[in-house]
C-alpha cells in the first residue's frame, strides 16, 4: 500500500471513529457518565487528528472565494460551524464533567451540553453529505438523504437522547452511604427546618415502576426514593434540621413519568393550588425549600404550601433538583408567593449529582451556620 492509500485509510478509519463515538454518546443513558467522559476525551482526540490530517483545507478555505462552486462554498461554511461548534461542545464537556475534570468551573450546564452535541451530531451529517454530493451523479438524491439524516440526528439529539434518559436511566445507590457522615451541632442550626416535595408520596405509583434519575426518583437501598427527598434526609443527617413533607391530601400524580409531566404542566397553566396536608413552620425563622424543578419553577403543591403559610420575618432557602440547570422562574415565583420573606437561592443541584451532593450540602450549612472552613 502507498502512502496516498495508507493516508486515505487512515483518514476514513478516524472518521468512522468520529461518528460512531457521537452516536455512543447519544446513548449515555446505558453507559453512565465515566464512560461518557472518557469517550468524550477519545472523540476530541480524533476529531484533533482528523483536522491535522486534513490541514490542507485551512489554507484553501478563503482563496479563490469569487471563482468557488456555491456547493464548495456552502461545505466550507459547514466545516467552519463545525470548528466553531467543536470548541464549544469541548469547553461544556469540561464544564459538565465530574469525573476528568470536577474543578472546572465554566459553562456548567447540562441542557447547553447536549444542544451543542446534537448540532455537531447534524453539523457532522450535513459535512459527510456535501461531501458525497460534491462526487455524485445523483445530485438531488443526495441532498434529499443528506437531509432527512440530518433531521434524524437533530431528533436523535433533541427528543431520543431525552427519553431514553427519562425512562431508561436507572439508579442505584446505598442509602447509608449517600445520607449518614460528618454532622454539625444541631443547636446552631436550631431556627432551622427543612420543606421537601417529591413524588415519592404523592405518586400513585405501580408496584414495577422504573427507578429512573431522570423521572426524579432512584432505589436508595432498595427502596424507591426522590432525589429531592435524598437531599432532604442529607440535611437532616448534617444539621438535624426537621424535615417537613409537603403532601398531597387529594388526588396524586400518575406513576408515569411523561404523565406527571403532562399534570404538572397543566397545573402551572391553570395556576392550580393542590390540596396539601397543613404543614406548620411557625417556630422556624429559615426554611430550606427543597423541590424538583418542574416546567422551570416550583411544582404547584409547593404553590400550595408558601401560599398557606405566613413567611413574615423569615429567609427561605431555596435548593432545586434539576435536569437542565440553574433555578428557572422559582426565585421570582417564591418571591410573590411567600410575602414578607427574604428568598435565597441556596443550591440548584444536577439530577445524576444528587447521590454525591452530600459535601456540597455540608460546605453549605456549615456556611449558613456561621461556621468557616
Amino acid at each position: 500500500m502507498n502512502k496516498a492509500k495508507k493516508k486515505k485509510t487512515a483518514g476514513l478509519i478516524v472518521e468512522i471513529i468520529l461518528y460512531a463515538v457521537m452516536l455512543v454518546q447519544m446513548l449515555y443513558a446505558f453507559f453512565g457518565n465515566i464512560p461518557h467522559e472518557i469517550l468524550g476525551v477519545i472523540f476530541f482526540a480524533a476529531l484533533l487528528c482528523h483536522v491535522v490530517m486534513k490541514r490542507w483545507w485551512f489554507k484553501s478555505v478563503f482563496r479563490n472565494l469569487s471563482k468557488k462552486a456555491p456547493e464548495r462554498i456552502a461545505a466550507d461554511v459547514i466545516i467552519l460551524l463545525l470548528i466553531l461548534n467543536g470548541a464549544f461542545l469541548a469547553a461544556s464537556g469540561i464544564g459538565v464533567s465530574r469525573f476528568l475534570f470536577p474543578k472546572a468551573v465554566f459553562l456548567q450546564n447540562p441542557e447547553l451540553h447536549r444542544v451543542l452535541a446534537t448540532s455537531m451530531l447534524t453539523l457532522a451529517v450535513l459535512h459527510g453529505g456535501s461531501s458525497m454530493y460534491i462526487h455524485a451523479k445523483k445530485k438531488k438524491l443526495t441532498v434529499l438523504l443528506a437531509l432527512i439524516f440530518a433531521v434524524g440526528a437533530a431528533a436523535i439529539g433533541l427528543f431520543l437522547v431525552p427519553y431514553l434518559d427519562r425512562h431508561f436511566k436507572k439508579v442505584s445507590i446505598d442509602y447509608e452511604e449517600a445520607v449518614v457522615g460528618v454532622r454539625l451541632p444541631y443547636e446552631e442550626l436550631s431556627d432551622t427546618a427543612a420543606v421537601c416535595f417529591t413524588r415519592v408520596g404523592n405518586t400513585d405509583f405501580e408496584e414495577n415502576v422504573d427507578a429512573v434519575s431522570g423521572a426524579s426518583l432512584m432505589l436508595a437501598s432498595g427502596k424507591l426514593t426522590g432525589n429531592a427527598g435524598l437531599l432532604a434526609d442529607m440535611i437532616h443527617d448534617i444539621a438535624g434540621c426537621p424535615v417537613k413533607q409537603i403532601t398531597l391530601s387529594g388526588q396524586k400524580y400518575p406513576s408515569s413519568y411523561a404523565d406527571t409531566v403532562t399534570a404538572g404542566g397543566r397545573e402551572l397553566r391553570t395556576q392550580a393550588r393542590p390540596e396539601i396536608e397543613p404543614v406548620d413552620i411557625a417556630s422556624y425563622d429559615r426554611i430550606i425549600l427543597v423541590y424538583p424543578l418542574w416546567w422551570g419553577t416550583i411544582p404547584m403543591p409547593v404553590a400550595s404550601f408558601l401560599e398557606s403559610n405566613d413567611f413574615s420575618g423569615k429567609t427561605i432557602y431555596l435548593v432545586a433538583t434539576q435536569g437542565s440547570s440553574g433555578f428557572g422562574s422559582s426565585l421570582q415565583d417564591v418571591k410573590k408567593l411567600a410575602g414578607g420573606a427574604e428568598v435565597v437561592e441556596a443550591l440548584s443541584i444536577y439530577c445524576d449529582d444528587v447521590p454525591k451532593a452530600r459535601e456540597t450540602l455540608y460546605e453549605w450549612l456549615r456556611s449558613l451556620s456561621g461556621k468557616t472552613p
